[in-house]
């Protein structure tokens, strides 16, 4: 309620241009809104306001961008608009947009970046000048093309009038996003327009509650408007598979605002031919007349293409009782299952493809429709009172596809001009075109309802312009000409000749009408007892009662007021005009003024005739019925186009082809030639509009065969030209790049107008053509034109031309077989590539063509290089070198040999001598070295490929020895960390310690009532669906708010069970309309972790008792096999592996050691019994450490005391122990990078002694802790992997053996092999039988599946088993397979989980139902199990029949498995923990949740129960004690 200061500046200039060319107005950004007053036009963007006149010039325009002041209440949130210059933070988007002329005043209503409502009232003269501002929603809060408002009158009790603003907001099946402002249900509104009325102004609040109306399902607006009090809303209700609906929604403006929406009646729209695909595309009221008449824009089809314009009378019947409409009703209200009233169409006005806009008005009997289509046009139909059509005119036309917006406005100041919109821009436009019409007969043919022939000025035009008081126009009723006559000939043999005149005429006009008849037969034409002329009417009775066999000349001149028309008739006697009934005998019968019957010609009778009679007469000519197969080409532009082939059948007769659209208006007709009866050659003439047009082709006899259609498009247009140069001598290869350039018929440059160069290649967005050649030597510009049919149009860019490219020399050398040619030319600005030229080389006559195949550029030279294959010749003496139209010679450069005989002669035998002893040793060398290379690198490669077939040959399943005991979590451990995999506070937090496990706590009033609200299934499930509504509560707050329940509900399973249940039975209902076979794919929902947590519960036994021995040998095993050998410490990349992504192909040779290994007890050298260790030379220090532990745990059953970082080895050498360090003074240093000490690097032998010592009791001489506990660990020392440095900086360069990675993959093929057994065995122990049953939750969750699949109506037997696939393998099992830190007490390194995730894709593709497809580019974490999968496919197969096929689990029974679960596991959980998380969401989203329960209908007492909790928990927060 402030009044914002002038603080708005106005911006002139570039931010809007007027086109005063063209009358129109560019803008930026894309058009939201457009206003028209009396005097003024305003136009809104997303980021600007425009204030125009009338012609569309810019007065001026502010910026919607201003500074967004935030604030705890939303209410106290301001927003302040500013100029440009200025740094802002927020846009204010305006969606309603209304001028008031009466105040003065125009209304702003949108939102600003906040989707919070904003509104200013704005002077109506001067948009810059804000009068009133205020933060209030009135309209939709996003910008939406479904959305209407305007504005309407309510007459009162006392017969005034109040006038609000209704307000129509589009809905959709989803509920809205939720923001910080509230934003209503509500479809329909009634807003103030002024602070005198209840609530002030844009106050929607009434006298009574009811003030709005609401709807089912998604509503999309399209228009509204009032007439007479009477407000009419039409709207669009997409229903998904039962399509769609056009409604109409009637109310009453009366009273007050409840009494006018009490008055809510409605209507559907119905459309022949439309189906339930069709949709209201864009209306418009037809102003006056008794009836209320409406046009809309139908789309036939739900699509832009098959539209149409529909008439419909949509008066309202007070009389009729009430109309319920079943999908809208009163705010509070209830609908009522009904069927509402439908309306039929009165006629279909127009069928035309991309039909966007209709605007409609009255000139005087006649109905006048503007329409806008999706190419750019807008069209002007006339319809007179009988609903007959007149022909379209064209009044607009964009040379490209623009597409016109469905807000047409008329301009308010004199009603001649349309304003039409487009995405950017507005144009212009007269209703008419009045002024093209030179004659009454060409003004008249026009058949346009705004014309008038002004006889004082002898011009058509407007009658306002009209200044004498003489006019003609066209009359009431289409009519198809002028004057019309007709012969009648009575019982008497009298013969009379009846004028009719067809216009409608001033009173001037009238009273000065008169004919004239005349003819070169007779002085005295007509006798004297003829009538006297009478308008519209003149008759004349024949002196002579004969009419001669020749026929009758006859001439009427006929006089309204000052103008004259002249009618040239041929009378002839209708008795004569006989023959077999043909359509030319109809024709000329119908022409000379008699009628048709089914006896031949007869004399006229005084009824109007009828000239459709002869459209199914044959030809009387003797032709068979020509046919038309193809019209190539089919589309043009509006151009049209020249030498276009017709093909068909029994084509000999054909003399022309007609054209015409589908109104069988302005028929045009094209000579034909080149006709050989199966094939003729035309001209398709240029068209005033685009779309279809239909073609037949004429006979002799006038009748017309054949039914084909051309298209008329948009024209071409070029942007752009590649290269944008040529050289002067022309026929260089130009890609032209536009729009529509297939229509484009030649290429013309300025240079050489008359050269039309022909096209190729050609494609809507581009084209080749070859340039003219120039007589111009020097460097110019030429336009680029191009010839679409007569016309020539200009492009958007030119090319330069530049002399000739200079090539100034070559040379040739032989490489193998071939000869490398490189041509030398002066460095220009063609920029010519290899491709532009032809090489050929040129020896003893004969050309040898050079392939072209790379282009290298310096300053000042270009070098091409190309290559002669296969030839014999070493030395080319001539080169021929080909670009465009011309062909250049090149010859080898010469010296005068006699001058240098003497000085190149005398030293070419010691030269020569000395190079062939020189290069004959360097050779041998070089050979020598470059064999023992290669024998050693394919003896190297041979080796690796027979070890690798070995290790295949060799594997053993003997991994296990002995690995101890299963060190299983408790049930605590391993349910915390399913639940709160990503947050050990959390599960830190839910967990009770030892001592407190048998302890029942004891609940404090908070948590209690917390608790007691949770046990309610509405309210929870209430709760739920809030909390997912909000874009703010992310996928981790839904896991944590999923698992927290689960902490809390753990004492209640079978609740748990329900509310899951519920919840699973909401989301099937969301995914089965869209996409089925995703439901519980990802976790992206509270439901998805609820399940995954209720599945860990139930299976925890089953996962212990039948499956966790398994998974854990195989863990083990996988462990055993990688320390087979290598692993490099620092990227932990291992030799054997399963993960491509993870082999160590780069490892060198190793060697196994078996070591001794000595542990130190006491203080005073006592050592152990020796433990034999094995290990690899190439192993770093720690890793032998590790490994010293593994042995002593394997051997033992037990860890050793003390750990790997108190751990320090030594070894023995020579009688005394040296100590082993990861990294000391001898370690190897490349550049900044260390390389760990490997037992290779002390040389530490087979069956060496090695003394393991605790730091805590034999403290080291300079301690060492780990160094991986360095954050830059990877980036200062390696291991096995070389450093990506040179060789040349290393300390002691040894010669690497070449690796290759795809000799080690079978590697990965040995690994599988060795640990194959155990995956197997998992693999069976997860869909195993124990006892012939399967787990409790597994049989139930899968019936409930089945039966949700049954009532959903699914048939498709893959989406249950995808069902079940999502929610045990993926959900759960997969989870413990790529974790089994979550089941055993043990780490998970980076390589292991490599491991475990190629065997979980194993896994999860037994489940899947396609086919694999592999080939040799397939990954091979697919390969190594593609034999596997089939066989575990059918074992998956037989695993889901055998649950199906088991017996029902009772609800009693499962209630007493889950009853089980929950009191052995009983208080091992925090439950108050829990129930304080759960609040933090609670408290967090309180508003939302308590909007959810009022709108799912809750009992109040849920609403007030959680209101005393938030009470407890505040008071909580405030007792500083706590």
């Amino acid at each position: 309620m402030i009044l914002l200061p002038g603080l708005l500046f106005v911006l002139w200039g570039e931010l809007g241009r007027c086109l005063e060319k063209d009358e129109g107005f560019e803008f930026q950004g894309d058009l939201r809104h457009i206003a028209v007053t009396n005097r003024m036009v305003y136009i809104s963007t997303k980021e600007r306001l425009y204030q125009l006149d009338h012609d569309l010039s810019l007065i001026r325009s502010v910026s919607q961008r201003g500074i967004l002041t935030f604030a705890e209440i939303v209410d106290d949130v301001q927003f302040h608009r500013v100029s440009d210059a200025v740094q802002w933070n927020a846009t204010f988007s305006i969606n309603v947009l209304l001028p008031m002329d009466e105040s003065e005043t125009l209304i702003s209503c949108g939102a600003t970046d906040n989707e919070c409502g904003y509104c200013e009232l704005l002077d109506l003269k001067n948009i810059s000048n804000v009068l009133y501002r205020e933060h209030i929603l009135v309209g939709p809060p996003w910008s939406s093309s479904a959305s209407v408002a305007f504005l309407v009158d309510v007459k009162t009790h006392h017969a005034s009038t109040e006038r609000y603003i209704l307000a129509a907001i589009q809905q959709f099946d989803q509920p809205a996003k939720k923001t910080s402002c509230l934003i209503g249900s509500e479809v329909v509104k009634l807003h103030n327009t002024n602070n005198k009325q209840n609530g002030g102004v844009f106050s929607p609040a009434g006298q009574h509650s009811t003030n709005s109306i609401e709807s089912k399902g998604s509503v999309e607006f399209v228009d509204g408007f009032q007439v007479d009090f009477v407000i009419y809303l039409f709207s669009n209700l997409p229903s998904g598979d039962k399509g769609n609906q056009v409604r109409l929604l009637w109310l009453e403006g009366k009273n007050n605002k409840m009494t006018t929406f009490a008055s809510l009646r409605g209507a559907t729209l119905s459309i022949s031919g439309g189906g339930a695909g069709s949709r209201l595309v864009a209306s418009s009221v037809i102003p006056g007349g008794p009836q209320v008449l409406w046009s809309g824009v139908f789309s036939m089809d739900g699509g832009p293409t098959n539209t149409e314009l529909v008439l419909f009378d949509i008066s309202l019947d007070l009389s009729v009782g009430s109309l319920v409409d079943p999908d809208f009703f009163l705010a509070k209200g209830t609908t009522k299952p009904q069927t509402p009233k439908t309306l039929k169409p009165k006629m279909v006005l127009l069928r035309q493809k991309h039909l966007t806009a209709v605007l409609a008005v009255r000139q005087k009997a006649w109905m006048v429709f503007f329409i806008g289509t999706g190419d750019g046009q807008l069209i002007k139909l006339a319809v007179d009172k009988n609903y007959d059509t007149t022909c379209t005119r064209v009044l607009y036309r964009a040379d490209d596809d623009r597409r016109v917006l469905p807000k047409l406005r008329l301009d308010r100041v004199d009603d001649k001009h349309v304003y039409i919109p487009f995405q950017n821009q507005v144009k212009r436009v007269p209703v008419s075109k009045c002024s093209t019409y030179t004659t009454v007969e060409e003004c008249w043919s026009a058949q346009d309802p705004h014309c008038v022939w002004c006889s004082s000025i002898r011009r058509c035009t407007f009658e306002e312009e009209c200044q004498g008081s003489e006019w003609l126009s066209i009359p009431d009723v289409s009519q198809q000409k002028m004057v019309s006559y007709k012969v009648v000939k009575d019982r008497t043999d009298q013969i009379t000749l009846t004028i009719q005149t067809h216009v409608t005429a001033s009173q001037d006009s009238l009273s000065n009408f008169a004919c004239q008849f005349s003819s070169k037969l007779s002085s005295e034409f007509c006798r004297r007892d003829s009538p006297p002329p009478h308008f519209p009417q003149c008759s004349c009775i024949l002196t002579n009662g004969q009419i001669p066999a020749g026929g009758l000349n006859v001439t009427v001149r006929i006089r309204l007021g000052t103008t004259k028309l002249l009618e040239k008739l041929m009378l002839t006697n209708c008795n004569d005009i006989q023959g077999p009934p043909t359509y030319v005998l109809c024709h000329r019968c119908v022409e000379a003024g008699c009628d048709w019957g089914m006896g031949g010609c007869s004399w006229a009778n005084q009824e109007a005739e009828n000239d459709s009679v002869c459209q199914m007469m044959v030809s009387g000519m003797k032709f068979s019925s020509p046919e038309i197969i193809s019209i190539s080409p089919s589309i043009v532009s509006f151009y049209g186009r020249n030498h276009v082939v017709l093909s068909g059948r029994n084509l000999d007769g054909v003399t022309r082809v007609r054209l015409h659209a589908d109104t069988t208006c302005n028929p045009q007709e094209s000579p034909v030639w080149n006709n050989t009866g199966v094939n003729l050659t035309f001209h398709i003439p240029s068209a005033d509009n685009k779309g279809v047009v239909k073609v037949c082709v004429l006979l002799p006899d006038g009748s017309c065969h054949g039914n084909a259609e051309i298209t008329y498009q948009s024209s071409p247009s070029c942007t752009n030209i590649v290269p944008n140069s040529s050289w002067i001598s022309g026929k260089r290869t130009i890609t032209m790049i536009g729009s529509h350039l297939e229509f484009v018929e030649g290429v013309l440059h300025s240079s050489a107008m008359q050269d039309v160069r022909s096209t190729r290649d050609n494609c809507y967005k581009n084209l080749t053509y070859d340039t003219p050649a120039s007589d111009n030597v020097d460097i110019f510009q030429s336009g680029v034109f191009v010839r679409v049919a007569n016309e020539t149009l200009t492009c958007s860019t030119t090319i330069t031309y530049y002399p000739d490219p200079e090539f100034t020399s070559f040379t040739s050398t032989r490489i193998g077989d071939d000869v490398r040619i490189t041509i030398q030319k002066k460095a220009d600005k063609l920029e010519i590539i290899p491709v532009e030229l032809m090489v050929w080389g040129v020896q003893e006559g004969k050309q040898h063509p050079c392939i072209m195949e790379e282009k290298e550029t310096s300053v000042e030279t270009e070098f091409f290089i190309c290559e002669i294959r296969m030839t014999p010749k070493a030395k080319f003496q001539q080169l021929k070198i080909n670009y465009g139209n011309k062909t250049v010679t090149l010859n080898i450069k010469s010296f005068p040999l006699f001058a240098l005989i003497p000085i190149v002669l005398l030293p070419i035998p010691c030269i020569v001598v000395l190079v062939i002893i020189v290069y004959r040793r360097k050779q041998k060398k070089l050979t020598a070295k470059i064999k023992k290379v290669m024998d050693d690198m394919e003896l190297n490669i041979r080796n690796d490929i027979r070890q690798g077939f070995v290790d295949l040959q060799t594997e053993k399943a003997d991994l296990m020895e002995n690995v101890g005991a299963i060190p299983f979590l408790d049930y605590k451990h391993f349910a915390s960390r399913i639940f709160f995999p990503e947050s050990e506070s959390l599960m830190a937090l839910c967990i009770k310690d030892i001592d407190q496990d048998v302890l029942q706590v004891q609940l404090d009033e908070c948590c209690q009532g917390l608790s007691k609200l949770i046990q309610n299934k509405v309210f929870l499930t209430s709760m739920v669906h809030a909390l997912e509504e909000q874009k703010s509560f992310t996928i981790k707050d839904k896991c944590v708010f999923a698992s927290l329940l689960t902490v809390t509900l753990h004492n209640n399973l079978w609740y748990l069970t329900e509310v899951m249940e519920a919840l699973l039975k909401d989301l099937m209902q969301q995914s089965s309309s869209s996409q089925p076979k995703l439901l519980l794919r990802r976790t992206e929902s509270i439901v998805e972790k609820l399940l995954t947590n209720w599945m860990s519960i139930c299976l925890y036994g089953f996962l212990r008792e039948s499956v966790g021995q398994h998974l854990f040998l195989m863990v083990s095993a996988l462990t055993q096999q990688t320390a087979r050998g290598p692993v490099d410490c620092v990227t932990e990349k291992a030799l054997y592996t399963l993960s491509e992504d993870w082999l160590l192909w780069q490892a060198q040779d190793y060697s196994s050691l078996k070591l001794k290994v000595l542990f130190a007890v006491g203080s005073n050298g006592e050592v152990s019994e020796p433990l034999e260790v094995n290990a690899l030379s190439c192993d770093s220090i720690e890793q032998v450490k590790e490994k010293i532990l593994s042995a002593f745990r394997a051997k033992f059953g037990f860890a050793y005391s003390t750990t790997l970082v108190n751990l320090c080895i030594e070894y023995e050498k020579n009688g005394s122990f040296v100590p082993l360090k990861e990294v000391d003074g001898s370690s190897e240093v490349i550049g900044e990078v260390t390389m760990l000490n490997t037992l290779k690097h002390y040389m530490v032998p087979d069956g060496a002694t090695i003394k393991v010592l605790s730091t805590k009791t034999h403290p080291p001489l300079s301690p060492q802790g780990s160094l991986k506990d360095d954050e830059n660990f990877s980036g200062k020392y390696f291991h096995l992997i070389d450093p990506d440095v040179d060789t040349d900086q290393r300390k002691n360069p040894e010669v690497k053996k070449f690796k290759l990675k795809e000799v080690h993959l079978t590697k990965l093929l040995s690994t599988k092999v060795a640990v194959h057994s155990f995956v197997e065995n998992l693999f069976r122990s997860i869909w195993g039988m124990p006892k012939g049953r399967a787990p409790h939750a597994v049989k139930f969750f899968f019936d409930f599946l089945d039966t949700q699949a049954d009532s959903m109506k699914i048939m498709d037997p893959d989406v249950l088993h995808i069902w079940k696939t999502n929610s045990l393998p993926l959900r759960f099992w997969v989870n413990i397979i790529k974790n089994p830190q979550f089941v055993f007490d043990m780490e998970k390194t980076p390589h292991l989980d490599g491991c475990l995730s190629v065997i979980a894709q194993a896994f999860m593709d037994s489940f899947s139902l396609s086919e694999l497809q592999l080939g040799k580019h397939a990954p091979t974490n697919k390969l190594l199990y593609a034999k596997d999968i089939p066989k575990f496919k059918q074992e998956v197969k037989g695993y889901y029949k055998q649950i199906r096929d088991h017996p029902l689990i009772t609800v009693p029974e499962f209630k007493e498995f889950l009853q089980e679960s929950s009191e052995k596991h009983e208080n091992k959980f925090n439950e108050a923990a829990a129930l304080r998380e759960l609040y933090r969401f609670v408290q967090k989203y309180f508003t939302e949740i308590v909007e959810k329960l009022d709108q799912n209908g809750t009992p109040s007492e849920l609403t007030e129960q959680l209101h005393h909790v938030k009470k407890l928990f505040d008071g909580l927060k405030s007792c500083s004690w706590n």
